[in-house]
């Protein structure tokens, strides 16, 4: 059997090197940021009321942490809940969460998890191994929407075994424990079942009140099992206008705002008592086309669309520099076994013009954006417009509004702007977001061959083959998949000078969610 420790289980070795080679030595860009990282060695005061302006809410916001979707609800499910495994924020290997260690056997087909036994949830029940299994049991159902499925696909049974937790699979996955660490599987009392958007977790924080779109408050949990959290209670205040969150931190009337556009940056570093946090990211601005429904069901126009942005004038004009270039398929060079020798796609309207022809459409294209989809993405749809006029190509541009956009527009309108967060591996990406099932895959790519090959890379422990694999996948994404996927952004936050102890996270933007646990307050 292949047992972890209870410092974590190391997967595969040189894939944990690389991590600390690529993003544990480069993750910080410029001074500011690294004096924020660097807070965290000094001593944390407890106390006070931390106060966060938020962007990516909406009135459509749930607290079932199986349906979360924007910036906001991600923050609510890691304020209040824990997951069976956490990862390190530095490497982004496994650690120990609820369950304090595991071991596989079965060549990763067969995993035991040992569940700590000393957790209660805010309602006061002790958590159960049988907990566990509910939660996981909710979210591999259809019925439940989870974003999560398509990442549990090849969960066969689950079942609890006094503080044991036995997971079999169909098909091995030496990177399992990873699968457990996001936020959607956060445990839940009897798994979510009863009420699964009861806002009942073991996190560090307990939820006092919840205003979907509007605010979120949250008192110390003084029976916290870690005893994680500096501060008393903490206010997260939805804040999708751009302009207001610069206000807010501007005056100090919030510690902490996320998704600053990169055109801000200069004017807040003017600010008094303002530091900007910026962090090479592995998320990445998207616009999806559902590729089985109509005209984008057509690859020649898929390719028209995809030769006809300009890349690098996106990253320099609307990311301000703050990113890299992307090349249509969703990983980065952070990750280990990047496909570096893929061609770059390049700007070339004369090769869009030739497919656009090729797919025989007529008339303009419409896209699809808002202002809450990421900064600055009304900006860089108009761009994008002027771009493909080079290649007699019209793009109709369609602003909707921020409320509501990831439930009435994402996945519902042909063609839109989207974004991606972090994820901890290339198998946790591509699972999300193209893997057939997943109700999370925007474009509804659905290529038996493409998953087979995630499926293998799943069960290869030689690094040499899985980059093959990876690179076959990411090939078939970026030359017949529906995604365009011009630029990886940076995570740009903005943080008072009261604000200390803050660490990026390797996991996602926001330290991986867990913020308003990891800082705390000083006058």
């Amino acid at each position: 059997m292949k047992k972890s420790n209870l410092i974590g289980m190391d997967l595969a070795a040189n894939r944990r090197d690389f991590l600390k080679g690529t993003i544990g030595a480069g993750l910080l860009l410029g001074g500011l940021a690294g004096a924020a990282h660097a807070q965290a060695a000094a001593t944390p005061k407890k106390g006070g009321t931390l106060k966060l302006g938020i962007d990516g809410a909406a009135t459509t916001d749930t607290l079932d942490p199986a349906k979360v979707i924007g910036s906001f609800a991600f923050l609510v499910a890691r304020t209040i809940g824990d997951t069976l495994v956490t990862s390190d924020p530095a490497t982004g290997k496994a650690l120990p969460g609820i369950a304090s260690s595991w071991e596989s056997s079965n060549q990763s087909k067969d995993w035991v998890f040992k569940v700590r036994n000393d957790i209660t949830f805010h309602n006061g029940k002790k958590l159960t191994a049988e907990d566990c299994a509910q939660t996981i049991r909710r979210h591999m159902k259809e019925e439940s929407g989870s974003g999560a499925r398509g990442m549990i696909a090849s969960i066969e049974t689950v079942e609890a075994k006094g503080e044991e937790l036995h997971v079999r699979l169909s098909e091995s996955n030496v990177d399992l424990p990873l699968v457990f660490t996001i936020h959607l599987l956060m445990i839940q009392p009897n798994g979510g079942m009863d009420n699964p958007a009861e806002g009942v977790g073991t996190g560090p924080y307990k939820l006092v009140s919840f205003e979907p779109g509007v605010r979120a408050v949250f008192e110390k949990n003084v029976n916290d099992w870690q005893d994680r959290g500096y501060v008393d209670s903490v206010e997260m205040i939805a804040m999708n206008d751009a302009t207001a969150r610069i206000a807010a931190i501007s005056a100090g009337r919030v510690h902490f705002i996320n998704a600053v556009s990169p055109k801000t940056v200069t004017l807040l570093k003017r600010a008094q008592n303002v530091t900007i946090l910026n962090a090479p990211s592995r998320g990445h601005y998207t616009l999806p086309m559902l590729v089985d429904t109509a005209p984008f069901d057509n690859n020649d126009l898929r390719l028209a669309l995809k030769y006809a942005i300009d890349r690098e004038a996106m990253l320099q004009t609307t990311l301000g520099g703050f990113g890299t270039i992307g090349n249509d398929f969703p990983i980065n060079a952070t990750y280990p076994n990047f496909p570096s020798d893929i061609e770059q796609r390049a700007y070339d309207p004369d090769k869009a013009a030739f497919h656009f022809k090729k797919s025989g459409h007529d008339g303009p294209v419409v896209l699809r954006t808002s202002d809450g989809t990421f900064p600055g993405a009304v900006d860089a749809a108009i761009l994008y417009q002027e771009n493909a006029k080079k290649a007699g190509i019209q793009i109709e541009v369609k602003r909707e509004p921020a409320d509501g956009y990831w439930n009435n527009i994402w996945r519902k309108a042909p063609f839109c702007m989207s974004y991606y967060g972090s994820r901890l591996t290339q198998d946790l990406m591509y699972a999300t977001e193209h893997l057939a099932g997943s109700p999370a895959n925007e474009t509804n790519f659905n290529r038996p061959d493409f998953d087979k090959l995630i499926k293998e890379a799943r069960v290869v422990e030689d690094e040499a083959k899985r980059a093959e694999l990876y690179r076959a996948a990411a090939l078939m994404v970026r030359d017949e998949g529906g995604s365009i996927i011009p630029v990886f952004n940076n995570n740009i936050n903005a943080a008072t000078s009261a604000l200390k102890g803050y660490t990026e996270d390797v996991g996602n933007d926001m330290s991986n969610g867990y913020v308003a646990s990891r800082v705390w307050l000083e006058a």
